[in-house]
């Protein structure tokens, strides 16, 4: 089983992960990506390789139980293939601090009645 290496590659650029086309900006927002981690199994998840020699994915026979993939251990909090929905989009989307639009008070419309 590997130990926790802190040298592991973080497949990450200023807050987006650039090699996914469709994968959001966490920038801004309330989330903060996450560096990859070593799970219980020895697996690197978040890497954005997939492909760990201790996997079970390429270790795979009749014997292996595929609950054994199962739960949160194989999930990464920030570098998943989830975040590419349009409805965890939004979430982080919504949880980003609005920018404003010039001129504007953010609790008045000062162009109320002036068209």
């Amino acid at each position: 089983m590997k130990e926790k290496d802190e040298s592991l590659e973080v497949p990450y650029l200023e807050e987006t992960m650039p090699h996914q086309i469709n994968s959001p900006s966490f920038k801004g927002s309330n989330m903060k990506m996450q560096p990859p981690f070593v799970n219980e199994h020895g697996i690197v998840i978040g890497d954005s390789k997939y492909n760990s020699e201790e996997s079970p994915l390429n270790n795979w026979s009749d014997d292996v139980d595929p609950a054994v993939m199962a739960g949160d251990q194989w999930v990464h909090p920030t570098n998943d293939i989830g975040w590419n929905s349009t409805e965890n989009k939004e979430l982080i989307e919504k949880s980003k601090k609005p920018q404003g639009v010039p001129f504007t008070h953010p609790d008045k419309d000062v162009s109320y009645g002036r068209d």
